[in-house]
């Protein structure tokens, strides 16, 4: 079958989401990657699916898989990011928020990306400007709103940014509690989310450059018209390292200044005591 490459995305996550949904619940092996970090027979299986339905359609393409690392050549036009399983320890202590993420990465940045919820059986997509959620083959346009005023604020190390910048100061701050509601929510999940109304932004301190658990999630959320900047508000992946994702201009202004609050306390020499 001859598949456009946001075609091609859609059909890789369907069918790693295949995966993780009929093993859902059973009983799993766990494979310690280190640094607490680890992978289930899911990740695997799933993954091993993912990279089936591209490397039929696209031999020639490189591939970056979590779990099985890169495959083709690195200085290759096209690269695909695959994450078969973001949200493994939910997964693994049966919690229903996972996501299947396949991303293609050309010179003109992510090109197609698809982020499939195979518990809840949905699929976000992004391709040629647009971005979709698809229930039972039916697509629906994605239209970011900040009305829920919930926040998903991502809480995993490594923080780069601290101790100038600390999450958990944020879910403190008293003018991002007179505003927002706190949810943690560590999948793309949270990016797919913002761009389709049901979360108002999403925040975390990370390194998310050429990253297999967020390529997807950011492509969504730029296609679907939200505001995606660094953590200080600067172009993505320039400056210091994090991500800010937000519904509108009004809610990343409120949002950026409570976070720059916190760059400006670590910049400040500390009072003397009298």
């Amino acid at each position: 079958m001859a598949y456009t490459d946001t075609e091609l995305a859609i059909a890789a996550a369907q069918a790693g989401a295949a995966v993780v949904r009929a093993r859902y619940g059973g009983p799993l092996d766990r494979f310690d990657k280190g640094a607490g970090d680890f992978a289930t027979a899911a990740d695997l299986e799933s993954e091993r699916a993912v990279l089936d339905v591209l490397r039929g359609a696209r031999p020639d393409d490189a591939v970056l898989g979590e779990e099985s690392g890169h495959t083709g050549s690195r200085s290759a036009d096209r690269t695909w990011l695959v994450d078969p399983l973001c949200g493994t320890l939910n997964y693994a202590v049966r919690t229903p928020l996972v996501a299947v993420n396949v991303a293609l990465r050309t010179g003109a940045g992510i090109t197609a990306a698809a982020a499939a919820d195979p518990i809840a059986d949905e699929l976000f997509w992004a391709g040629d400007g647009r971005a979709y959620v698809r229930r039972e083959g039916v697509d629906e346009p994605l239209l970011p709103s900040a009305r829920s005023g919930l926040v998903d604020v991502d809480l995993d190390p490594p923080f780069p940014n601290a101790p100038a910048f600390d999450a958990l100061r944020l879910l403190a701050d008293a003018e991002f509690t007179a505003r927002f509601r706190p949810r943690v929510l560590s999948t793309t999940l949270a990016l797919a989310w913002v761009a389709a109304g049901r979360r108002a932004a999403y925040v975390i301190d990370r390194d998310v450059e050429d990253s297999v658990h967020f390529a997807s999630g950011i492509a969504l959320c730029q296609a679907a018209g939200c505001v995606v900047t660094g953590l200080r508000g600067q172009p993505l992946h320039t400056g210091v390292r994090g991500l800010l994702v937000a519904a509108d201009a009004q809610t990343h202004a409120a949002l950026l200044a409570v976070i720059d609050r916190q760059f400006r306390a670590a910049r400040e020499p500390a009072t003397a005591l009298p």
